[in-house]
C-alpha cells in the first residue's frame, strides 16, 4: 500500500476525510454519555428537584445535602462505614487478581494443552454463559451451605473466581497465539508454567484488563452476597451498606441519599474503565479474528 493511501485511510493527524466520521460519531458519543451526566446531576439535586414534575435532566440548584445526609446517617450506625469500605476494597483486590489468574491459566490449558476432559469443560463453560445469576440462586446457596461458607469472608471471594465470559474471552485470545511459538519455547527447555508466565501472559494483557473490569464491577456492585449469605454485620460490603442506608429511612430522605450513594458506587467503575477501556476494545477486536 502506498504512503498516500495509508495516510488517506488512517491519517496520523487531522484529515478532511475524518469530518464525516466526526459528524456521525459526535452525536452518538453525546447520547451514550447521557446516563453518566444524569448520574452526576441527579446526585446533586435538592429534594425539590428530585420530586419535580415534569422531571428535569440537569440540576439547576446543585446541593451537597444528599451527601451530608448520607454521611450523617452513616455516623449513627453500629459498624463504621470504613469497615464496609475496607471489606469491599479487600474483596475486590483479591477477587480481581485471583480471577485473572484462574481465567488465564484455565484458558491456556483449554486452548493449548491436550487432556481427556478438555471438551466437556469447554461445553460446561459455554453452557454457563447462558445462565444469569438470578437463575442459579437456589443451587448456589445449597453449594455454599454444603461447603460451610455461610457467614464467612470466603463466601465473597470463592464464587467470584469463576467467570465463564472471562474464560471464553481469554481462550479466544490465546487461540490466536501460534503453536510454533510455544513449541520453540519448549524446545529451549521451558515447561508449561514457564510458557504460561513468560509467553502467554505478556501477549494477553488486553484480555486480562477486560477480565479485571468485569470482575471488579461484579464484585464492587454486589450486595446480594451480603444479603443472602452473611449474618455478621462486620463481614458485609460497602454495596450492601449503601443499599440499607437508602431503604432504612423515610422515602423522601432515602431518595436523595440513594442518588448520592449511586454516584459513590459508580465512580470506581468509571475510573477503572477509563484507564483500561483501550485494552477492552483490543480484546473485542481480537476475540473474533481467526
Amino acid at each position: 500500500m502506498s504512503s498516500y493511501n495509508a495516510t488517506k485511510i488512517n491519517p496520523q493527524r487531522f484529515h478532511k476525510s475524518q469530518i464525516k466520521f466526526i459528524l456521525i460519531l459526535t452525536p452518538v458519543a453525546l447520547f451514550m454519555a447521557m446516563p453518566i451526566v444524569y448520574i452526576f446531576n441527579h446526585a446533586f439535586k435538592p429534594i425539590s428537584e428530585l420530586f419535580e414534575w415534569p422531571p428535569k435532566f440537569f440540576v439547576r440548584n446543585p446541593s451537597f445535602k444528599n451527601f451530608t445526609d448520607l454521611f450523617q446517617v452513616s455516623s449513627t450506625t453500629t459498624i463504621p462505614m470504613s469497615r464496609y469500605l475496607f471489606n469491599s476494597i479487600l474483596i475486590a483486590i483479591v477477587v480481581v487478581f485471583a480471577s485473572i489468574f484462574v481465567s488465564s491459566i484455565a484458558g491456556f490449558a483449554l486452548s493449548k494443552l491436550d487432556f481427556k476432559i478438555k471438551k466437556p469443560m469447554l461445553i460446561a463453560n459455554n453452557i454457563a454463559l447462558m445462565f444469569v445469576g438470578a437463575a442459579v440462586v437456589i443451587p448456589r446457596y445449597l453449594i455454599i451451605e454444603s461447603l460451610g461458607l455461610i457467614d464467612t469472608f470466603w463466601v465473597h471471594i470463592l464464587p467470584g473466581l469463576a467467570i465463564p465470559v472471562g474464560l471464553f474471552l481469554i481462550k479466544q485470545f490465546i487461540d490466536q497465539i501460534p503453536k510454533e511459538l510455544l513449541e520453540a519455547a519448549r524446545m529451549d527447555g521451558a515447561n508449561n508454567f514457564q510458557v504460561y508466565f513468560k509467553i502467554i501472559l505478556p501477549l494477553i494483557k488486553p484480555a486480562l484488563a477486560t477480565i479485571a473490569i468485569v470482575s471488579f464491577q461484579s464484585i464492587w456492585n454486589d450486595a446480594g452476597t451480603s444479603t443472602n449469605y452473611i449474618n455478621d454485620e462486620s463481614l458485609k460490603t460497602f454495596a450492601f451498606y449503601m443499599s440499607t442506608l437508602t431503604t432504612g429511612t423515610n422515602a423522601v430522605a432515602g431518595t436523595g441519599m440513594a442518588a448520592a450513594s449511586s454516584l459513590i458506587m459508580f465512580i470506581p467503575n468509571l475510573v477503572i474503565f477509563i484507564f483500561l477501556q483501550k485494552n477492552v476494545m483490543n480484546t473485542m477486536a481480537h476475540s473474533g479474528i481467526k
